[in-house]
C-alpha cells in the first residue's frame, strides 16, 4: 500500500499577522505601516524597527517587487515538497521596502535572475492563501 502524500507545512497566522492573511484571502496585499515614520514592516510585529513606535495602520501595498536573491532547492528537506523538486526559494524586495521569502511561479528556475521585476500571484490552500510572485 502506497503512503498517502504528505502535506506541505503552511503558515499559522497569529494575532499580529492575522490581518495580513485575511487580506491575502481577499487577494489584497496589505502591510503594517508605521504611523510615526511611515516605514512598512514585514513580518507583522508590535514595534517599528526604524523608530520603535508601536503605532501603525494596515495599508494596501502594490504587490510589486524585485528579486533580491534566490536559491534552487534540489534536496528533500520536507516530504511535502518532493513533488516540486527542484523548486526555488526567492527573496523578493517589495517596492515598499520589506523583503519577503517566497517562491517564483510562472517562470523556469533557469530563467530567474537577480533584479527581475515581479508581482504577487496568490496560491490558495484550504486554510491560508500564500503570496507567490511571478515575473512582470
Amino acid at each position: 500500500m502506497a503512503d498517502a502524500p504528505t502535506e506541505k507545512p503552511l503558515p499559522e497566522p497569529d494575532e499580529a499577522s492575522q490581518p495580513f492573511w485575511d487580506s491575502a484571502e481577499r487577494g489584497e496585499f496589505m502591510l503594517m505601516k508605521c504611523s510615526d515614520c511611515g516605514a512598512f514592516r514585514l513580518p507583522s510585529r508590535q514595534h517599528c524597527d526604524r523608530c520603535l513606535s508601536t503605532e501603525y495602520t494596515w495599508e494596501r501595498a502594490s504587490g510589486r517587487g524585485t528579486v533580491r536573491t534566490f536559491g534552487i532547492m534540489h534536496q528533500r528537506y520536507h516530504p511535502g515538497f518532493v513533488p516540486d523538486l527542484p523548486y526555488n526559494v526567492t527573496i523578493v524586495e517589495l517596492d515598499e521596502g520589506p523583503r519577503l521569502p517566497t517562491n517564483l511561479v510562472g517562470v523556469s528556475n533557469a530563467a530567474i535572475r537577480v533584479g527581475m521585476p515581479v508581482v504577487v500571484d496568490w496560491e490558495r490552500h484550504s486554510d491560508v492563501t500564500l503570496p507567490k510572485f511571478r515575473p512582470v
